[in-house]
């Protein structure tokens, strides 16, 4: 029989995930190429041979998505493999249609074909869109396991923006650990909270080898997955975060919808920010979707650091830039915090825009008074930086999960917004834990 002809589109993630464990070693189908988006400088590249296995001894090309209809045709494909998120319904059926009318058949692997089982109790924590909560619940999460003295082991989504086969297994247990890795911002967005709380963290391309060096050290996993993806392990308990200022997504977004109907525990979160009917929407979805689900109510609350530096001030935002970007949100926890402690104006930082991050802005044309922290490689973090500087703000208001104080030159006054999760009433996180009770 000859092989099936198969090209995965991805953003390097789900897409070499699903190679691994599905295409990797099966010699009914010929993976001719990757197809990248989202991700700058993905396209152009390959996937390694030290990855990629005997099969694929060169390696497997990887190309810029608008390059997808040419690909099918020139290479007589079979069928392509959707393997990314945080992507809207109907966009997932635009690409449907022109996979389909270039002549390949169009697919999805679902958690059967995907999902790892492992020797440790593992509880995932993901989310319906990139921005809800997702961290801030993760660190709740580890906050109960670490208080039962038990060692916990986390494991994030994948975000391998360097050299492929270098990252092949990630381990983090320390700063130093970050610069070994040579991690962009956004990387060290979700690895260094976890530095902070003592924890070892790992990540990288082959999630197989992966697990088994977690489990060598865990009595329990956590996942924290990215992006609104569905895990890569098999959850024994599997949570999901919603957010009201988006109500609705969690029924028209792919994967966030599966996410949503697969919960064994939904979380509200932004309650205090959040429209009482948006909830109500939310709430609806839930109960017509995944009645069996636990739902949990919080804010997502937060600390300044500095306050004074905002009071009466003109100052710029900094906010996490896939929150803005893949997330859609026109704001995030810097704006609000800027507001309610009395900055003067929030100034617009667009006429300062260099290089990549003046190509954000007119990427995402709901950004305005803010800035997204974009930092895929050297080069944005310092055209970042540029920006920053550049303008005439009297403050810069950091509402990053890291500081970015510490890796940026930033001549300005500087202070900086921490958030958490903060479980309104009953049931809580530590009730559906203890409930749960996954190590005996």
């Amino acid at each position: 029989m000859p092989k099936i002809k198969t090209i995965i589109m991805g953003a390097a993630g789900r897409d070499f995930h699903d190679f691994n464990v599905y295409f990797r070693q099966n010699s009914d189908y010929e993976v001719v190429a990757f197809t990248a988006t989202q991700i700058p400088d993905i396209a152009g590249r390959q996937y390694p041979p030290e990855l990629s296995g005997e099969l694929y001894p060169k390696g497997i090309p990887i190309y810029a998505e608008s390059d997808l209809t040419k690909l099918i045709k020139e290479n007589k494909v079979d069928q392509v493999l959707l393997s990314y998120s945080d992507l809207p319904h109907v966009y997932v059926m635009n690409k449907a249609s022109q996979v389909l009318a270039a002549g390949a058949d169009f697919r999805l692997l679902g958690p059967a074909h995907t999902m790892l089982s492992s020797s440790k109790p593992i509880v995932s924590i993901c989310a319906v869109r990139t921005g809800c909560g997702k961290s801030q619940t993760s660190r709740k999460v580890v906050d109960y396991y670490k208080n039962k003295g038990l060692k916990v082991v986390a494991v994030r989504h994948p975000m391998p923006y360097g050299d492929l086969a270098k990252q092949a297994v990630q381990r983090f247990a320390a700063y130093e650990d970050l610069d070994k890795h040579e991690c962009t911002i956004e990387e060290r967005e979700e690895y260094e909270p976890y530095v902070e709380q003592g924890l070892v963290i790992y990540a990288g391309v082959d999630y197989e080898k992966i697990l088994r060096e977690a489990e060598k050290e865990a009595d329990i996993i956590i996942w924290d997955g990215g992006n609104n993806d569905l895990p890569f392990y098999k959850p024994n308990l599997h949570i999901v975060v919603t957010d009201p200022h988006r109500a609705g997504h969690e029924v028209s977004y792919h994967p966030g919808e599966a996410n949503f109907r697969m919960a064994d525990v939904i979380v509200i979160n932004k309650m205090d920010t959040a429209d009482p009917e948006k909830v109500k929407i939310i709430e609806a979805n839930a109960a017509e979707l995944n009645p069996a689900a636990t739902i949990i109510k919080a804010n997502s609350s937060f600390e300044v650091e500095k306050p004074e530096l905002i009071k009466g001030k003109r100052v710029l935002v900094v906010e996490d830039g896939p929150t803005l970007t893949h997330g859609e949100m026109a704001y995030g926890v810097g704006v609000v915090a800027a507001k309610k402690f009395g900055a003067k104006e929030l100034i617009d930082p667009r006429p300062f825009a260099v290089g990549t991050i003046k190509e954000t802005f007119d990427k995402f044309t709901q950004l305005e008074n803010l800035v997204p922290a974009m930092g895929y490689g050297d080069k944005q973090m310092k055209e970042l930086e540029d920006t920053i500087n550049k303008s005439d703000a009297e403050a810069v208001v950091i509402g990053t999960p890291i500081d970015l104080g510490k890796l940026l030159k930033i001549d300005k006054p500087v202070t900086r917004v921490t958030y958490y999760l903060d479980e309104i009433d009953s049931p809580n996180l530590a009730e559906v834990l203890a409930k749960a009770n996954l190590v005996k």
